[in-house]
């Protein structure tokens, strides 16, 4: 069974814009990284639901 790997949803394109946007896809593909270089950090906000319930009046956090 062969199936397409790239369909037209709406309207007709042409077999020259399928390949052109083929061909784009393929490029983005090959110039992105495989792995990031930098390292994940720790967000600097916190989400509240997370958050303990009491917090000290005098607490700056």
């Amino acid at each position: 069974m062969s199936t397409p790997d790239i369909r037209v949803e709406k309207g007709h394109a042409e077999p020259e814009e399928v390949a052109a946007i083929t061909a784009v896809l393929l490029a983005r593909a090959a110039a992105a990284p495989t792995t990031p270089n930098r390292p994940h950090r720790k967000a600097g906000w916190r989400r509240l639901e997370r958050e303990g319930g009491f917090r000290a009046p005098h607490s700056w956090h």
